[in-house]
C-alpha cells in the first residue's frame, strides 16, 4: 500500500520502512518550537519531569511575539523567563525584539525549517511549514517540553484528503481566498485529524507566501498538518537560505486518500469569513453592506512582503476612512525593511495607517488593536472567534490583504474590483 507524503517522512523518522494511518509511533524531530505565551508553561514541564538538559541547542526554536513588545508586567515576566531558559540552554534560535518577528514567517525566513523535516510548535499554526514540504503540527506546552527534553514526539499517523487545485487565479485571488474557500467547504471539522495534501497544476499559479497562508490555515479546519509538493518555487525559496541538506519526499501514485476535493482557482472570488468561525465563508459578491471600525493587515496568515505589497497597491495616492483605524504590521524585521525600501511604509503612512513593530499582538487579542463592544474588525489574521480580537461582542471578518486595505477606504467590507 502507497504512502501518502506526510506518512513518508514519518516513516522516515521513526526508522521504518512504511507506516499506516491510525498507527501510533514516535518520531525523531527535527525542530521544536515555542513562543512568549507556551514556552514558560514548558519550561515548568521541563523541571518538572527532572530535565537537565536540552537534547539538542541547535533544534530548538524560542521566539517572543505574541505580547511583544511586552504589552504589561505580566508579558514582561514571561519573555523574562524565557530569556533566562534560552541563555541558560545555549539556544541557538532565540529571537528577541529587535531580532524576533511572527514566529511562523520568521523560521522559514531564515532558513530554520525545511523540506523533510519534522517540527512541532506550542502553537496551533505551526502547520505553516508544511508549505516547504515538512511534517509540521501544532502541540500543548507539555509536549514542547518533553521535545526539548528528548527530541521525539509521539503521534497517531494521520489519514489524508488530497487537495486538487486547477485553474488560475484572477487578479484579487489569493491563497487566503483558497483556504477559507477551502474550509467553508468542508468546515471546521472537516479534516479532523488528517493531513490535507495540496496537489494539481492549479500550485504553478501559488507563490510560496500563498502556500503558507494556505498550509498556516489548515488546522482551521481541524487538519493534523497540510503539505505541499516540493517543486521548483520551493527549492527556490530555500536555496541561500537553508544551510543544511534537505530530503524531498513524495507521495506514491497509490497513496491512500480518504476523500478527493477539487477547487478550481478560475471561478473562486475574492473571500470573507463572516463571525464567529472561518467556516462561515461567502464569496466578495455575496458580502452584502458590512460597516467596519477597524482593518488589522498582518499576523502568521498575511504578514509577508507579498501581502504588503498587495496593501500597498490598494491604498497608493489613497486615503483610509476616518472611521477606520488602520493597522498594518509587517510580520518580520526583513519584511519591515523591505517596506521602508520600496516605499511601501511611506504609501501606508500616507494613507492613515499606523505600521506596527512585527508582533502577533492584535490577531489574539493580545494588544495594539483591540476592540470595543459593537465594534467590527477586518482583518488578515486566522481565527475570528467570540471574543478574539477584543470584547465578546465585537466581530472580525476574515479576508485577503486586498480585501482588508479596500475596506480600510471605504469603510465597509468591498471588492477591491471596484475600486
Amino acid at each position: 500500500m502507497g504512502m501518502t507524503m506526510t506518512q513518508k517522512i514519518i516513516a522516515a523518522h521513526c526508522g521504518r520502512s512504511s507506516v499506516e494511518a491510525g498507527e501510533f509511533v514516535e518520531i525523531d524531530l527535527d525542530m521544536v518550537l515555542g513562543n512568549d505565551i507556551t514556552t514558560p508553561i514548558a519550561i515548568r514541564e521541563f523541571e518538572k519531569m527532572g530535565a537537565k538538559k536540552v537534547y539538542d541547542q541547535n533544534k530548538i526554536s524560542i521566539v517572543l511575539d505574541h505580547f511583544t513588545p511586552n504589552k504589561d508586567i505580566k508579558s514582561a515576566e514571561q519573555c523574562k523567563e524565557s530569556r533566562i531558559f534560552a541563555k541558560k540552554h545555549q539556544i541557538k534560535h532565540f529571537y528577541d525584539v529587535g531580532q524576533m518577528g511572527v514566529e511562523h514567517a520568521l523560521l522559514p525566513e531564515k532558513g530554520i525549517v525545511a523540506a523533510g523535516d519534522t517540527i512541532i510548535g506550542a502553537d496551533s499554526h505551526t502547520c505553516t511549514y508544511g508549505a516547504l514540504g515538512a511534517f509540521s503540527t501544532g502541540v500543548g506546552s507539555t509536549d514542547m517540553a518533553a521535545g526539548m527534553a528528548r527530541g521525539k514526539f509521539w503521534l497517531r499517523v494521520p489519514g489524508a484528503i488530497k487537495v486538487k487545485l486547477t485553474g488560475k487565479p484572477s487578479k484579487y485571488v489569493c491563497g487566503k481566498d483558497v483556504i477559507l474557500h477551502l474550509i467553508g467547504k468542508i468546515g471546521v471539522d472537516g479534516g479532523l485529524y488528517k493531513s490535507l495534501e495540496f496537489t494539481g497544476e492549479g500550485l504553478n499559479h501559488l507563490s510560496m507566501d500563498d502556500r503558507f497562508t494556505i498550509a498556516n490555515m489548515v488546522v482551521e479546519a481541524g487538519a493534523k498538518n497540510g503539505i505541499f509538493p516540493i517543486d521548483e518555487k520551493t527549492l527556490q525559496y530555500m536555496t541561500g537560505r537553508v544551510d543544511r541538506a534537505w530530503v524531498v519526499y513524495e507521495a506514491d501514485q497509490d497513496a491512500v486518500y480518504e476523500e478527493e476535493i477539487e477547487i478550481n482557482l478560475t471561478t473562486l472570488r475574492p473571500t470573507i469569513a463572516f463571525p464567529h468561525l472561518p467556516e462561515n465563508t461567502r464569496s466578495i459578491d455575496d458580502a452584502g453592506d458590512v460597516e467596519i471600525h477597524q482593518v488589522v493587515i498582518g499576523s502568521c496568515t498575511n504578514g509577508r512582503i507579498e501581502d504588503m505589497r498587495a496593501a500597498a497597491e490598494i491604498l497608493k495616492g489613497r486615503k483610509v476612512s476616518l472611521d477606520v483605524r488602520t493597522i498594518i504590521i509587517p510580520a518580520t524585521q526583513e519584511i519591515y525593511m523591505q517596506c521602508i525600501k520600496e516605499g511601501l511604509a511611506e504609501i501606508f503612512i500616507e494613507a492613515g495607517a499606523v505600521l506596527s513593530t512585527p508582533t502577533c499582538g492584535p490577531c489574539l487579542g493580545g494588544h495594539m488593536g483591540i476592540m470595543a463592544a459593537g465594534e467590527r474588525t477586518v482583518a488578515t489574521t486566522n481565527r475570528n472567534f467570540v471574543g478574539r480580537m477584543g470584547h465578546v461582542e465585537s466581530e472580525v471578518y476574515l479576508a485577503s490583504p486586498s480585501v482588508a486595505a479596500a475596506s480600510a477606504i471605504t469603510g465597509k467590507i468591498t471588492n477591491p474590483e471596484t475600486l
